[in-house]
């Protein structure tokens, strides 16, 4: 009969003799990935600056009507819609640029 330990390397010699053939699907798997996940970059990016472009709208819009509505809090407002409007926008171009497109 099979001991326990005969059991565990008739086991191991199999994982090792099987690990090549999952290797190289798993390189062409990475491959198709990074073709596919460099497909979806673009459209991402296009949405992020879209997002980015509607969220400095409507931070100027409210920036105005404080301002003629004499509020005195104009600056937290402009520094809040401001900073999310430009970090979509930087982050949408990093984005193309750790990608390389």
């Amino acid at each position: 009969m099979f001991t326990k330990t005969k059991k565990l390397w008739a086991l191991a010699l199999l994982l090792a003799l099987t690990a090549p053939a999952f290797a190289q699907n798993g390189v062409n798997g990475l491959n198709t990935a990074t073709t596919t996940l460099k497909t979806y970059i673009a459209p991402v990016t296009n949405i992020t600056l879209v997002i980015g472009g509607i969220v400095g709208i409507v931070g100027a819009i409210r920036v105005y009507s404080k301002w003629n509505s004499g509020d005195q809090d104009i600056n937290k407002e402009l520094m809040g819609w401001g900073g999310s409007a430009v970090f979509l926008v930087v982050s949408a171009l990093i984005i193309k640029a750790f990608f390389g497109l």
